[in-house]
């Protein structure tokens, strides 16, 4: 490769032009090179464009220089003028753009310098925040006509949800705030769509009270939603909706329901558990244990709610004690599973469990009726919480939540408590469902006839965003 090094390249004729090669011929500029052109560029597809300069803020006066784009800055000092070039010829260009957002409160006045703006032979003031306009002279009729406009807003910098309330637990980019009783989760900021807007949600119901010589509490209903950084199954409950709440800048209430009463001893049901909810989203407390009975007519209560409450057992009477339903009110995925239905036999009387989240209370013939199973979330999804919340889930990374009580009759071996806090029953008085994950409570044995059913546990609710 030939190399020619000179200093300046001139016409060897007053012809004023001088030609670079000929027809598709290639000019390479190497890497870290600059061109810097004094005069006037033709042809480059380059009319209008403009030079912004960055090193130099303008607060005061001034007269533009075509071919400059200037960030001015009216907070510092006040209104600001800008005048427009005196003789400019056609395809000079000015920028101006509001550089501390503030033109709203004082104005930048672009100063016409005795030519046209838009046609109109008056002054223009710029007035809106964060406004930035490039001005093309195009000749005298017109003088400057704008020919870019734009906004700050239209290429927004991100911006994050920022609140308060509750426990507060940070992981990475993510902020978890948890509460195991009522509270208010107060957005200071709702964020953008180009950091974040939009919260997740997991809503435990206190789960039902256990029935006396009865069947096992429904857990509370179990919702969630999984859409801010959401992490894939297996470690995801499989009861996940895809759709999390877009937050506003305002005081957001939270309601944490308790888990309903074991029946007292004297054969009765236990109460339903209470609803928790925040946003717009409600999870049903726990559907509660039926009683015993053993005066006609014998137990029929239906139980629902968010998981159904076990069916009640009957020493004479004919046939199943109804369960109660799950999933009630009814929501998509659903929120629980019936609870198991009772029996006169085989043990002269045997009520069935609590519904889970995840499964269905089970019923009798079959002596000892576990509660049915919760369901689980992945630890990262919330944060790192406390140890005290949940109980083991199927992996060391998940966690569950919201098991149905077991049931108790006068067979051996009453019926364990569903994994997420559902209570075991028991043969004396029944055991409660676990704080703060909506388990139902465990029923105590009817033979005694004299033992409380156990209390439903209280629920729980987290919101998880991201921060930054």
């Amino acid at each position: 490769m030939s190399e020619i090094k000179v200093n300046k390249i001139t016409p060897r004729v007053a012809c004023g032009t001088t030609q670079l090669g000929d027809s598709g011929d290639t000019f390479t500029i190497p890497a870290g090179a600059t061109i810097n052109n004094l005069g006037t560029a033709s042809g480059f597809g380059a009319t209008g464009a403009v030079n912004w300069d960055v090193a130099s803020i303008k607060t005061v006066d001034f007269t533009a220089v075509s071919g400059n784009g200037y960030f001015v800055d009216t907070a510092t000092t006040g209104a600001v003028e800008v005048t427009l070039p005196a003789a400019p010829s056609v395809g000079d260009v000015v920028g101006v753009s509001d550089y501390a957002n503030n033109f709203a409160n004082a104005n930048c006045t672009l100063n016409r310098n005795s030519l046209k703006i838009g046609g109109v032979a008056t002054n223009s003031d710029l007035t809106t925040n964060g406004v930035a306009v490039t001005l093309v002279y195009v000749d005298v009729t017109k003088g400057w006509i704008v020919t870019d406009s734009g906004n700050q807003s239209d290429a927004p910098v991100p911006s994050f949800v920022a609140a308060t309330g509750g426990c507060i637990k940070t992981s990475g980019d993510f902020k978890t705030h948890i509460f195991t009783s009522p509270g208010t989760f107060a957005v200071s900021s709702a964020g953008n769509s180009a950091g974040s807007n939009t919260a997740d949600y997991f809503i435990i119901a206190g789960g039902g009270g256990g029935g006396s010589a009865g069947g096992g509490g429904g857990a509370g209903g179990f919702r969630l939603s999984n859409s801010v950084g959401g992490l894939p199954a297996p470690t995801m409950s499989p009861l996940i909706s895809c759709t999390g709440f877009s937050v506003a800048a305002t005081p957001y209430p939270v309601v944490v329901g308790g888990g309903g009463n074991g029946g007292p001893a004297s054969n009765d049901g236990g109460t339903r558990g209470v609803a928790s909810s925040v946003f717009c989203f409600t999870s049903a407390g726990g559907g509660a244990g039926a009683g015993h009975g053993n005066q006609p007519p014998y137990p029929t209560v239906l139980t629902p709610g968010g998981s159904g409450g076990g069916g009640g057992n009957a020493a004479g009477a004919p046939g199943w004690g109804p369960a109660g339903t799950g999933n009630d009110p009814s929501v998509s995925p659903p929120q629980g599973f019936p609870g198991g239905g009772g029996s006169t036999a085989p043990c002269g009387g045997c009520s069935g469990s609590g519904g889970g989240a995840s499964a269905a209370g089970a019923s009798v013939p079959a002596a000892g009726s576990a509660g049915g199973d919760g369901s689980f979330i992945a630890d990262a999804l919330f944060g790192p919480t406390a140890p005290s919340y949940g109980t083991p889930g199927p992996t060391p990374s998940t966690r569950y939540f919201a098991g149905g009580g077991g049931n108790a009759n006068s067979a051996p071996t009453p019926g364990a408590g569903g994994a997420g806090g559902g209570g075991p029953g028991k043969a004396c008085t029944g055991s409660d469902g676990t704080v703060n994950t909506g388990g139902g409570g465990g029923a105590s044995d009817w033979a005694l006839g004299t033992t409380d059913g156990g209390g439903g546990g209280s629920g729980i609710v987290m919101i998880r965003y991201k921060y930054q």
